[in-house]
């Protein structure tokens, strides 16, 4: 659980970064986003 509350904010300030230096890879970085999240939400 802790890790899940620390990890949400890394990703989403990581994300944050990166589509601000490249809008066109928003898409790739909402969809690695929910896998993350899918993935995290089966493991536990």
């Amino acid at each position: 659980m802790t890790l899940h509350l620390e990890l949400v904010p890394v990703l989403s300030l990581v994300a944050g970064i990166v589509i601000l230096a490249m809008p066109k890879i928003l898409n790739y970085v909402v969809a690695i986003y929910l896998i993350a999240i899918g993935v995290l939400g089966l493991i536990r």
